[in-house]
């Protein structure tokens, strides 16, 4: 195994890379379930937000509209969910699973014809001054605007739920959703923006993943980044400081995955293809584990449909 055929700064700037889609989709699951709502369409969410900015990248050449049209793609199927789970009180567990298969196949269907064309570039943004330091100008300061956005953006709502009237009122909704409404708040209505929040940052996820992350159409792309978001939120209690280190975390294993090979180890490539998926699963079985100790701070009324008037 020789180290020396990959450069270090080059590894872990691309893990942050790696790391972005996963970080888009599982902040705006953070916020969704911070009100109570527990939506498991992340999957489907992020491969329509793929296919829309894919699509509107190629038809007009722009980027830049192609993840305009990544977020409303997102928005649009979190539309759907929170139209059918707070209007109509239908399950959340089976709306989300359903609003899933949904964003896959019809994807595909639009996707179809798409298959093998890439996208125009999306450059990267260098910092001045900082973009030249030796090693951490690679690593920090050398990367596309949507990086910086998703990193700006953890920091938005870990202040929006710590110092804002606003994130209070939600935190309000998840913990106890009756008190809330007994209080004046409109239940429905906060869970329904906060469900396009969220569709929104899973769109520009997906958008991310086939416009940057890998700059090309193929069906089922997204091979359940999703499920890894929803996995994360778990992961990092609920707390959007950890859930950016879980996001690295888990793009560094994914990415890890990508150059093991490269160092001459001999793995089987199906093992390498699971330790993404297997980590997770190890992940929530350790705080699973820990559920009696306190460690999970889930909100209180997370997956309840809300029955008041």
């Amino acid at each position: 195994m020789d180290l020396g055929d990959i450069q270090i700064s080059l590894l872990l700037a691309s893990l942050i890379v790696a790391a972005t889609p996963i970080l888009l989709a599982a902040l705006g699951e953070l916020i969704v379930e911070k009100t109570g709502v527990l939506n498991l369409g992340v999957e489907g969410m992020m491969i329509f937000g793929a296919i829309a900015g894919f699509i509107a990248t190629i038809e007009t050449g722009s980027p830049w509209v192609g993840f305009l049209f990544s977020i409303l793609g997102g928005a649009s199927i979190a539309f759907i969910f929170a139209l059918v789970t707070q209007i109509f009180r239908a399950n959340q567990v089976a709306s989300g699973l359903a609003l899933t298969l949904f964003g896959l196949g019809l994807s595909s269907l639009l996707g179809h014809s798409y298959t093998g064309i890439k996208p125009a570039a999306f450059s990267d943004l260098h910092i001045p001054i900082l973009s030249e330091i030796p090693i951490l100008g690679v690593i920090l300061f050398q990367h596309d605007p949507i990086i910086y956005f998703s990193i700006l953006a953890v920091a938005a709502v870990y202040f929006l739920f710590r110092n804002f009237r606003l994130g209070l009122i939600l935190k309000a909704v998840g913990e106890n959703h009756d008190s809330a409404h007994a209080l004046g708040y409109n239940v429905i209505v906060i869970r329904f923006g906060a469900i396009l929040v969220g569709g929104a940052f899973a769109g520009l996820g997906g958008g991310y993943l086939s416009l940057v992350r890998v700059p090309q159409w193929t069906e089922g792309m997204t091979a359940g980044a999703g499920w890894i978001a929803l996995a994360l939120v778990v992961f990092a209690s609920w707390q959007p400081l950890r859930l950016l280190i879980g996001a690295y975390i888990f793009g560094g294993v994914t990415l890890l995955q990508l150059n093991l090979q490269a160092l001459g180890l001999e793995i089987n490539v199906a093992l390498l293809s699971m330790s993404p998926y297997l980590v997770t699963i190890g992940v929530l079985v350790f705080m699973s584990a820990r559920r009696s100790r306190g460690s999970l701070e889930a909100p209180r009324s997370l997956g309840k449909t809300f029955f008041g008037l």
